[in-house]
């Protein structure tokens, strides 16, 4: 690609934490080459919820059946979560912004954080199992398939756009957004369900709602929707004490 066509780097730095170079725009660097298969059933929404009100999950709707007209009705909501290790890779990843700098800091902007997590992971074809957005990071736990595209460029576009557009919003052109992220493989069945239900639960963790379903901005809602009572059960009884990551934000 041509320097003309490429985004401005101060938008869009992201290095690994074994890889001290930049992931910039359309940089095809490896971090896997795994794959997957998304299931071309229905998806179904999250349960969207204000801060400190209680969720309601007896509707089974989606919203576009439900006749929801917002904006996030056409989000590609990710599939009902496998919870179980097989071939496919796994990986738990967490990433910030420069400096820890709150720049995702009200609803518009945590929407635009989510929303465009949502359409590229659908895009890339990665399976999210659990996610939690917030003013200056995020976790994801994500699923690959034989036909993923490479997790780095996923999540390079990812930091691109969302640096864009909130660079847009916010008039500061150029600006630098994203700072790094982290990605941990995971393989053993106990560590994975353990960082599930640590990202279902970080916004109980940061102290920012009592109840991890009270938060719009992570998957607790939408797993206890779309997961039977038996597996949200089995997933919130691991303990996340002793679940190693650093989340000092």
């Amino acid at each position: 690609m041509s320097p003309s066509k490429r985004q401005p780097a101060a938008e869009c730095f992201s290095t690994r934490k074994r890889t001290p170079q930049a992931l910039e725009c359309d940089d095809s660097s490896s971090l896997s080459s795994l794959g997957g298969l998304v299931h071309q059933a229905a998806p179904r929404s999250a349960a969207r919820v204000e801060v400190g009100m209680p969720r309601q999950i007896d509707d089974d709707l989606s919203p576009a059946e439900s006749g929801d007209s917002s904006s996030h009705s056409k989000v590609p909501w990710p599939h009902a979560p496998v919870h179980k290790l097989d071939d496919n890779a796994l990986y738990f990843v967490t990433a910030g912004t420069l400096h820890k700098e709150r720049l995702f800091a009200d609803k518009a902007r945590l929407d635009l954080l989510e929303r465009r997590l949502m359409e590229l992971a659908n895009q890339y074809h990665w399976q999210l199992e659990a996610w939690a957005v917030f003013a200056n990071h995020y976790h994801i736990v994500a699923r690959g398939f034989p036909d993923s595209a490479n997790l780095g460029k996923f999540l390079s576009h990812l930091h691109c756009d969302t640096a864009r557009e909130l660079n847009r919003l916010d008039h500061q052109e150029g600006r630098k957004v994203w700072y790094n992220f982290r990605d941990t493989k995971l393989t053993f069945e106990k560590s994975y369900l353990a960082r599930c239900n640590y990202v279902h639960q970080n916004a109980v963790h940061h102290k920012l709602v009592p109840v991890a379903n009270q938060y719009p901005w992570c998957s607790a809602a939408w797993f206890e929707r779309i997961a039977s009572p038996a597996m949200v059960q089995t997933i919130y009884s691991f303990k996340t004490d002793q679940v190693k990551v650093e989340d000092d934000f």
